[in-house]
């Protein structure tokens, strides 16, 4: 019986998965180059973004760093792809009905078993 509740919880779990875009090529103009990191820098200036950013230890100035010292190639590919980033990890929401959700198969497994 926990073997089958445990399988359930696990494929429960989403996957989330998409296509990659290849890089570009290595001539990329200065012009792009330019466009491309204003615009990962106002994604990263955005307050939610910075909130995170700055719960994680960094400053705006090392933000904007980090991003100039990306390859022409990675800056593209990030500016292309800003809108399908996702934050990582669960909210405490999230965790707190995992939580309930293992608390009552606990209550199952131990009541089925009696």
């Amino acid at each position: 019986m926990f073997m089958v509740l445990a399988l359930v919880l696990i494929a429960a779990v989403p996957a989330f998965a998409g296509p990659v875009p290849s890089k570009t090529a290595t001539n990329q103009s200065i012009d792009s180059r330019d466009a491309d990191l204003a615009l990962v820098r106002s994604v990263a200036a955005n307050e939610q973004v910075a909130n995170a950013l700055r719960a994680n230890g960094f400053t705006q100035e090392q933000v904007n760093q980090r991003l100039a010292q990306l390859s022409p190639q990675d800056l593209h590919q990030l500016a292309q792809n800003v809108n399908q980033l996702q934050a990582a990890g669960l909210t405490k929401q999230e965790w707190i009905w995992i939580g309930v959700g293992a608390i009552a198969a606990l209550i199952l497994v131990i009541a089925l078993t009696d």
